[in-house]
């Protein structure tokens, strides 16, 4: 008797944990999935910092909005704005990405500070 009880237990025990895994699994997934939007630009994976930068120079070289361009990159780095930039052109001529992007990149940094001699090059292009 004792050792029936301690079996329905058991079972009973394992059938409200499957159940529970199932009903958790539904909810998370199907029901109320996780939603990230609105992401700051900090807490972005590398590529699509990168991809965000990008897209920050291409903006300026297109409307020419400097203060603008600031309030975009100032979440990556308040004090020095222009660093990411640096960081990003400089890697990207490294790994011989392209030379448009680097290009706008060297040219919105430059509006912000001076750029090291690796990029002063890609001043001149498009």
């Amino acid at each position: 008797m004792v050792r029936s009880s301690a079996v329905r237990w058991m079972t009973w025990g394992i059938g409200g944990l499957v159940i529970g895994l199932i009903l958790g699994l539904a909810i998370g997934w199907w029901i109320w999935p996780v939603r990230h939007a609105d992401s700051a630009p900090a807490g972005l994976r590398r590529d699509y910092r990168d991809d965000y930068l990008v897209m920050v120079a291409t903006a300026y070289e297109v409307e020419g909005d400097l203060e603008r361009a600031r309030g975009q990159l100032a979440p990556l780095d308040p004090d020095e704005p222009s660093a990411p930039l640096i960081e990003l052109a400089q890697r990207l001529v490294q790994a011989g990405g392209s030379t448009d992007d680097s290009t706008r990149l060297a040219h919105l940094a430059s509006a912000f500070s001076t750029l090291p001699p690796s990029l002063t090059a890609h001043l001149e292009g498009p």
